[in-house]
């Protein structure tokens, strides 16, 4: 089930698009709430270094404990804190502490550090406030405040409530009551209020997001793919019908799916001229074949009915002409079916001189030009080319072998009548014959020139034909020189 829900396109961009997203917003939620985590708790260290640096400030400029202002703020716990880590002063409303590294709270609470009696931590205290000195109008030692600021987070309790704070400790030190730590605390609470409020809106707003984009994700493709699907149908229907006169749909978007309707429609074009093709082909091959074969059967008939009408030369003819007709056909079929030429190399002008020898009236001028490829196949191009030439000129051939850049040209031309413009390409195609009368006396059936052609094309080459010198036709065949 799993496998066929996303089987298709639709279903697997959908999902992707949709897990992009789902990553893209967690990574960027993720990093909005540890920026907005870091900003507030900035905020909270910024404020409570400034309320710890002026309690600092006050202390060392010899202020009383009692006389310290910012030990009267509600929201806020300060301690100060001496360097045995006893609390010699603290906020008036603290009642519980963590985070600052004293075990108590408050100056006396029991479980405290300072050891000794409570006498002892009484004089000590009333010595630290200059309350009882020798000389209460003598001025108080100034202290000296230390530029660091550290940070620790704990909770504090302030009239029974409890909450995070972020704590700033600031020294202060003295040359004769020795070091002084202040801590002050700022309420971590907004931060974990807009911490809590972003993350409740992530969390319900990415799910709706997400379905946001798959829908529209699964939209957006089904009308994208709807021409695709209108191409399926209609190749689908011209399967079942068999008429590749049909066309598939072309949607006016300009875009790949558009491309992909013509390319196919170009396709079914050239498959139906394939289709059209191959059938003329076996048509004319049919008809071409039935001549041959009947006339073989008439002569064998009378034959064997009147041994002395037998006509021994008729019937070889007609056997030499069904025979060459198969090995075109043959070859054809070969040619059609992608066979590959080879890669020997050969002299075309020997080669060209060799099918030339014995011929009368042929004249060869040939250079060495080596080609590659098949060499049966090019001296079946020249031998039907000079067939051709041999059976429409007057008394003369000319074959012509030379090197013309890239190309290795062979030219044949006769003296005959030539051919007309209008039919120099026509001329190449299967089954034609311009002069009909003349081509069954002389055995042909159309097809040598047409091979001729696909042999060159096979071959990387070109056949054309134009005017000779002499009046007659020109035959040009160019192939690729060999390296």
């Amino acid at each position: 089930m799993t496998r066929r829900w996303f089987g298709s396109v639709r279903s697997r961009a959908t999902l992707a698009a949709t897990l992009v997203v789902a990553v893209a917003l967690l990574a960027a939620g993720a990093a909005v709430l540890l920026s907005l985590r870091s900003d507030l708790t900035g905020q909270a260290e910024s404020e409570a270094a400034s309320a710890a640096r002026a309690v600092a400030v006050e202390l060392s400029d010899g202020r009383p404990y009692d006389k310290l202002t910012g030990l009267d703020e509600d929201d806020r716990p300060v301690q100060i804190v001496d360097e045995r880590g006893r609390v010699v002063a603290a906020s008036e409303d603290l009642e519980r502490v963590t985070g600052t590294g004293a075990d108590t709270a408050r100056p006396g609470d029991p479980g405290g550090r300072a050891g000794g009696d409570a006498d002892d931590d009484a004089d000590d205290s009333d010595d630290a406030n200059g309350s009882d000195g020798p000389d209460d109008d003598a001025p108080a030692p100034r202290g000296e405040v230390d530029s660091d600021t550290d940070f620790s987070t704990g909770t504090a309790t302030i009239d029974g409530t409890t909450a995070d704070y972020r704590f700033a400790a600031v020294e202060v030190e003295f040359e004769d009551r020795g070091k002084f730590t202040v801590y002050a605390g700022a309420p971590l609470a907004a931060e974990r209020s807009a911490v809590g409020t972003a993350t409740t809106a992530m969390l319900i707003g990415f799910p709706l997001l997400l379905a946001v984009v798959a829908g529209a994700t699964w939209l957006v493709t089904r009308r994208a793919l709807s021409p695709v699907e209108g191409i399926r149908r209609e190749m689908a229907a011209i399967t079942a019908s068999e008429d590749l006169a049909r066309r598939v749909p072309v949607p006016a978007t300009h875009d790949e799916v558009a491309r992909l309707a013509l390319t196919t429609n170009e396709t079914l074009a050239a498959l139906e001229s394939s289709v059209e093709r191959q059938r003329r082909f076996v048509a004319d091959a049919s008809h071409e074949l039935r001549s041959p074969i009947a006339s073989l059967r008439t002569q064998l008939e009378v034959g064997a009915a009147h041994p002395e009408l037998l006509d021994l030369d008729g019937a070889v003819t007609d056997t030499v002409r069904l025979q060459t007709l198969a090995a075109d056909l043959l070859l054809l079929a070969r040619l059609d079916a992608g066979e590959r030429p080879g890669d020997a190399r050969f002299d075309l002008g020997a080669l060209a001189r060799e099918h030339a020898e014995g011929r009368a009236g042929v004249t060869v001028t040939a250079d060495e030009v080596p080609v590659a490829g098949s060499r049966a196949q090019v001296g079946r191009v020249l031998t039907n080319l000079l067939d051709n030439a041999r059976r429409h000129a007057r008394s003369a051939v000319t074959v012509g072998v030379r090197a013309e850049g890239e190309w290795a040209v062979v030219a044949v031309a006769d003296d005959g009548d030539g051919v007309p413009e209008a039919d120099r390409e026509r001329i190449f195609e299967r089954f034609v014959r311009l002069d009909e009368a003349r081509s069954r006396d002389d055995g042909g059936a159309g097809l040598g020139l047409a091979i001729a052609r696909d042999v060159a094309v096979r071959h990387g080459g070109t056949l054309t034909v134009g005017r000779a010198p002499a009046g007659g036709a020109l035959f040009e065949l160019r192939l690729p020189r060999a390296r």
